[in-house]
């Protein structure tokens, strides 16, 4: 009789397990550890009093002298971000002082998401926190590609509220790209008295088409960069001061335009525009090495591009097309080769027939 109880009580927990796990199905290597060089600030003695947080009361979570690292996390990216994460480890002198921040959806599993970066990443010096997506689904529009419409693609926008206060300063990195330098050298942007943010500006780009002939047609909209000599910029990689944004309270500005955008369309992409409404012009130029941008294609087709002329610092594959969904195929594009070793996915092993 113990046998069959033990087998129905087996049973039971392999559909529990089953059930908790099958929003990541992937299965990730560990990364090797890394080490500061000798001339890295010692964040451990500078016995700051951070916030308790159940994950650990680690100095280096408002220390000044760690570079804070802010990216959203969710299961359709993870194995993305898992590659942006060892590729920024793997390049910067201090590892040990660099503070991930994660952002995840409230409607998340984010028990399962911290278990699976700390099962890679044992001694990763990071936090998760929930987005409340809501907030913000009520004034998304739709865009040219759903993927766009996620609402955790708007927590960018929201961060100077989710990152604790003592956080002056955060580089953002979207999840589908890989650094190949220090990213230390990134975050000390100098973003001068008053600017917000700091991100490579594009002004050979068509800067109008990223807004529709209603926008440009109604004096009072069109007006918007009158004092200004806006270029794109890619919000996928931006230096942000959070204390700037707080105290002038950028979030609502930024939420103001995307109400309007409700009530007329102004734009057809996503969560960029209503950035660039309300940045573009007066943020701090970041040299273009830091945004090799475009390597996933365009927003329809995700067709191979090559790499911009110049040096390059940071690879981002934005656009349709994903590195891992090529390689995946079999179809990886040229480019695909230099993410490739950041891949931590775990492949089955070939069973002999």
């Amino acid at each position: 009789m113990l046998m069959p109880r033990l087998i129905h009580k087996l049973t039971l927990l392999f559909l529990f397990l089953s059930l908790t796990t099958a929003t990541i199905t992937q299965q990730f290597k560990e990364a090797p550890q890394f080490y500061n060089s000798p001339d890295c600030h010692s964040i451990d003695q500078d016995g700051i009093d951070s916030d308790s947080e159940s994950d650990g009361d680690k100095a280096i979570f408002c220390s000044e002298h760690a570079v804070h690292v802010a990216m959203t996390l969710d299961t359709a990216y993870i194995r993305g971000s898992m590659a942006a994460i060892l590729s920024v480890l793997q390049h910067t002198s201090c590892p040990q002082n660099i503070a991930f921040h994660f952002v995840a959806s409230a409607s998340a599993n984010t028990s399962l998401l911290r278990a699976t970066i700390s099962s890679s990443f044992p001694y990763l010096n990071f936090r998760v926190y929930t987005f409340d997506d809501s907030s913000v689904s009520r004034l998304i529009s739709t865009s040219i590609r759903s993927a766009l419409d996620c609402p955790l693609n708007y927590a960018r926008s929201y961060l100077a509220n989710i990152i604790p206060l003592c956080v002056r300063r955060v580089v953002y990195l979207d999840s589908d790209l890989v650094l190949v330098d220090d990213i230390a050298k990134l975050a000390a942007t100098p973003l001068g008295e008053q600017s917000v943010l700091a991100a490579p500006e594009y002004c050979n780009a068509n800067f109008t088409s990223y807004f529709t002939p209603t926008f440009w047609s109604n004096p009072s909209l069109s007006l918007t960069f009158a004092d200004r000599k806006p270029c794109y910029f890619n919000t996928g990689v931006m230096v942000i001061d959070l204390d700037r944004w707080r105290e002038g309270d950028y979030t609502t500005k930024i939420e103001e335009w995307m109400e309007l955008q409700k009530r007329i369309r102004i734009y057809e992409l996503g969560s960029l525009p209503p950035f660039m409404l309300v940045f573009a012009g007066d943020i701090v130029p970041v040299d273009h090495r830091w945004n090799q941008h475009g390597l996933g294609g365009d927003n329809f087709k995700g067709l191979c591009r090559d790499l911009h002329p110049g040096p390059a610092s940071l690879l981002h594959w934005s656009g349709k097309g994903k590195p891992w969904a090529r390689l995946d195929a079999n179809r990886p594009c040229p480019l695909d080769a230099l993410w490739a070793p950041y891949d931590l996915l775990q492949t089955p092993f070939a069973l002999d027939c």
